[in-house]
């Protein structure tokens, strides 16, 4: 496993040493944007590279080359892809990096050749499931070939390896893939034309790709997928999930395994059993449920209705100890009237979800809900995301509030310079949930410290090390 020091940055910027090997065949920079899965499929690009004896640098300007790893999930995301695409090829043009290469979803979204026509100035094009070639793109470029300038493959039939990887996050903390695609046919959402249909990553893959992981110093396992309930079905003809966890919690090293996207279909009680029993899986479940109004989930064809939905929320409550909830919510999806959004607030304000996120409706061409009737003013949407956020931002500092003075578990990720660690409670998840700032752990990145919780600031806390772990 290759290892890179994290970044702090609003988007993650690979670095490395400046100083390149004198065999180097050339040096880089990198750009991941979009979503953890996104950032392994970059991880996966740098291990390639680094394999075939290109250097990475921290910056562009001087490079010989930059890779842009693209999201293009909705239309903010690809505005942004696109800003960041323009502003490595305005240093091309400026002479301070000599070509671009842009990979990932945004490709696979537009086509090649409609973004080729968009940005000419793009000197090679590679697609989600043409990533392990990346490095045979670099040499084409540094070789000044011209040929092959888009190179993409289709959806495998099994999920791609993401074994050696070289990682762009902390070396305590990881993503762990288990699965690629998705089966749902959510009215709303472009995710399976570029990523297509799931497939199931084995077993004893995930297993060993988790056990490289913890040789190389990881402690706490995301596991990601764009729908981690289906994991098995595919491969197996069944769900696998708690086979995978059951195997998972064997590998030695790994204290924490935190559970993403989980879709609300298929939990079963042996699942709702695992996580609530488990040593090592943590308290925390990320489950998007994008609406609870029947009629709009059926709209949004989510094959779950407002009471199924309020039953597995409840039997989540009751049956996993401490269990916080991360969800995110749609606002503004075509139709919605003014009575269901009021249902959306009120379930949100009774179910009282730790963490959670809200969007706009953002019309997606080529998905079927937009050839829905009932589409909503832009100014309406974002109203309706403003309320419900207002809504929740009380909720979640209750929250942080009913956690003050409890001694909790930190897993510290680094220092903010300013005599603060900066660390996360089983509570939240890297990037998008809250810190913990605390005092007297310098130097204690990537352990596990005892932290008294001595007051909260807006979402985030502050806190001390007990003193007998210090």
């Amino acid at each position: 496993m290759l290892e890179l020091p994290v970044i702090d940055r609003p988007r993650e910027e690979a670095s490395a040493d400046e100083a390149g090997s004198k065999d180097s065949r050339g040096n880089y920079a990198f750009i991941s944007l979009g979503c953890p899965k996104n950032l392994v499929d970059s991880e996966k690009m740098l291990g390639h590279l680094a394999l075939d004896g290109y250097t990475l640098v921290s910056e562009p300007q001087g490079s010989d080359f930059v890779i842009v790893n693209t999201c293009g999930f909705i239309d903010s995301s690809r505005a942004e892809s696109k800003a960041v695409i323009q502003e490595m090829i305005d240093l091309k043009q400026a002479g301070r990096t000599k070509g671009v290469i842009v990979a990932g979803c945004l490709p696979e979204r537009l086509g090649g050749a409609n973004l080729r026509a968009e940005m000419p100035e793009i000197d090679h094009i590679v697609g989600v499931f043409a990533r392990d070639e990346i490095a045979k793109v670099a040499d084409r470029l540094v070789g000044n070939v011209n040929e092959q300038r888009e190179v993409f493959r289709p959806a495998p039939i099994r999920a791609l390896d993401d074994r050696a990887r070289l990682r762009i996050t902390p070396s305590h903390y990881a993503y762990l893939k288990i699965s690629e695609g998705c089966n749902r046919t959510c009215t709303f959402c472009s995710i399976p034309m570029m990523r297509g249909k799931h497939a199931t990553k084995p077993i004893e893959e995930v297993v060993a790709e988790a056990r490289e992981l913890a040789a190389d110093g990881v402690k706490e396992l995301m596991l990601v997928a764009q729908d981690t309930t289906y994991y098995g079905i595919d491969l197996y003809g069944e769900m696998k999930l708690v086979e995978l966890i059951e195997e998972l919690e064997q590998v030695d090293g790994i204290e924490w395994i935190r559970l993403m996207y989980l879709y609300p279909v298929n939990f079963t009680d042996r699942l709702i059993e695992k996580i609530a029993t488990s040593p090592k899986v943590i308290p925390y479940l990320d489950m998007p449920l994008q609406h609870v109004n029947s009629k709009v989930l059926r709209r949004m064809s989510r094959r779950v209705n407002r009471e199924r939905t309020e039953a597995l929320v409840r039997k989540l409550r009751e049956s996993i100890d401490n269990l916080v909830l991360r969800t995110t919510f749609i606002a503004g999806f075509p139709g919605e009237t003014e009575a269901q959004f009021e249902e959306l607030v009120d379930f949100v304000q009774d179910m009282r979800f730790e963490r959670m996120g809200v969007f706009p409706y953002s019309i997606e061409p080529g998905t079927p809900a937009v050839k829905l009737d009932g589409h909503l003013p832009e100014d309406v949407k974002a109203a309706r995301v403003d309320r419900l956020m207002q809504v929740q931002q009380q909720i979640a500092f209750e929250f942080a509030e009913s956690l003050v003075g409890y001694e909790l578990d930190v897993l510290i990720d680094g220092n903010n310079g300013d005599g603060f660690s900066i660390g996360r409670t089983f509570a939240d998840a890297p990037e998008i949930d809250a810190n913990v700032y605390v005092r007297g752990a310098e130097g204690r990145e990537g352990e596990f410290v005892s932290v008294e919780i001595t007051g909260r600031d807006d979402y985030d806390w502050v806190g001390e090390v007990v003193a007998n772990d210090a």
